[in-house]
């Protein structure tokens, strides 16, 4: 975890020479997006921090989406959706194996299948074919669904000439207590929404789109802070109560496309990745009991920053640079050389860098007592054997905080740049 009751039909404001009847199902000729008065294809805009920049007025008599509701994230552009956009209030994590006897073919129509759905879910319409109508009621929620290829994939589709060597299996690690069946996959899918029946409509509708040529891996369930649950915008905190997130590479920094992004040329990815990232996924979880046993100071010890604000034990606040040299009246060091902030920094790691980008979850209450819960760890980077391989074995050779977690899933998925209008997620790569 590196250094995150059925109300009567009425009627509502239509254009001229149409009555809409607010029950209506979308299928019956008016969008969600429309019925909702939403803002439309044009209406709003996210920058790369996924910032809204303008919002179009609901037409007169409708009822305005809240802002929550109404922010969208783009499906067409350089990159794919769900990478740098902020964190989302709700996730779900699901890999898919194609069916025995599925080849390129079939792959190729499943994408196109899955980003016809995301383009339209993203832009707060109903699915294209029997949409259950679970988030007609909502806005986009600043949805995003993103897609990305397994190392499996490539000898299922007669690809492998095409397999990225970045896709190598992720070596093995002394925290690993890895669950084979929730691991890896075909294919992979991020949903992300700030909306619960937001997300689980495009859960539900990417998987019911899969049918006969894929099935259901593993799926896993994850939530964050809601935006607008604290009083100020700041890093989010993770189960254990920490910041999480504090050093996170950011879309202003110059080097943040190289670091996260790969090339459009002079990579020795193949051509297929151009503009697109390496996903590395965990499922990493807290043994809170032991965790919540600690006092406060004992807790910022193992991660070397404090628990209230975030700010390195050197002092300062939560973006002060962290003093390693430091000591105390007794000439030990603040920042404990174990700790996992000081361990974590890329610059402490040959400038190794990632984007972390996860969800918190809590699947119960074990028979023993003690809560499955922890981090579906999702972080993103050009190249992960310089990235989360890199900071994970350094991590792994005494890291404090490895004590009191565990991994127990695992996958590595590369996920292609994103489509242009009129293509498909990974066109490139199934029809090149």
């Amino acid at each position: 975890m590196p250094d995150q009751s059925i109300p009567e039909a009425r009627t509502v404001e239509a254009p001229p020479g149409e009555t809409v009847s607010e029950n209506a199902s979308p299928r019956e000729g008016v969008s969600r997006r429309r019925l909702l008065g939403t803002a439309g294809a044009t209406g709003l805009v996210l920058g790369a921090a996924g910032g809204a920049v303008g919002y179009a007025s609901a037409p007169a008599g409708a009822t305005p989406l809240t802002s929550l509701g109404a922010d969208m994230a783009m499906f067409h552009g350089k990159h794919q959706p769900g990478i740098t956009e902020g964190l989302q209030a709700r996730g779900h994590l699901v890999a898919f194996d194609l069916a025995a006897g599925a080849s390129r073919k079939e792959a190729a129509a499943l994408l196109r299948r899955w980003s016809t759905t995301a383009e339209r879910l993203m832009a707060g319409e109903a699915a294209a074919q029997d949409d259950t109508d679970v988030a007609r009621d909502a806005g986009p929620s600043s949805l995003t669904i993103t897609f990305g290829f397994g190392n499996s994939f490539f000898a299922r589709t007669g690809l492998e000439k095409q397999r990225p060597v970045s896709l190598d299996p992720l070596p093995d690690f002394s925290s690993d207590h890895l669950d084979k069946a929730r691991s890896n996959g075909d294919l992979w899918v991020q949903i992300g929404a700030n909306d619960a029946l937001v997300a689980f409509h495009a859960m539900r509708t990417i998987q019911k789109d899969a049918g006969s040529a894929a099935r259901v891996r593993w799926q896993m369930n994850g939530f964050n802070r809601t935006p607008g649950a604290t009083a100020h915008k700041m890093t989010a905190r993770n189960l254990m109560g920490q910041l999480d997130g504090t050093r996170n590479p950011k879309p202003t920094e110059s080097d943040f496309d190289r670091r996260i992004f790969v090339p459009a040329s002079g990579s020795t990815d193949p051509a297929w990745m151009a503009n697109g990232s390496y996903a590395v996924v965990r499922r990493i979880r807290m043994l809170l009991d032991d965790w919540e046993k600690l006092s406060v100071g004992a807790q910022e010890d193992v991660v070397g920053r404090r628990k209230s604000n975030g700010a390195a034990l050197s002092g300062g606040t939560e973006t002060t640079a962290m003093d390693l040299e430091k000591t105390d009246a007794k000439g030990a060091l603040v920042v404990p050389i174990n700790a996992h902030a000081r361990i974590a920094r890329p610059d402490q790691n040959g400038g190794a860098a990632m984007l972390r980008r996860p969800f918190s979850y809590h699947d119960g209450i074990a028979a023993d007592g003690t809560p499955d819960a922890g981090l579906l760890f999702v972080c993103w980077q050009a190249d992960p054997l310089r990235g989360f391989v890199t900071v994970q074995r350094k991590l792994d050779r005494g890291d404090a905080l490895s004590t009191y977690i565990r991994h127990e899933a695992s996958g590595l998925f590369a996920v292609p740049g994103g489509a242009a209008k009129g293509e498909y997620v990974g066109q490139r790569l199934l029809e090149g």
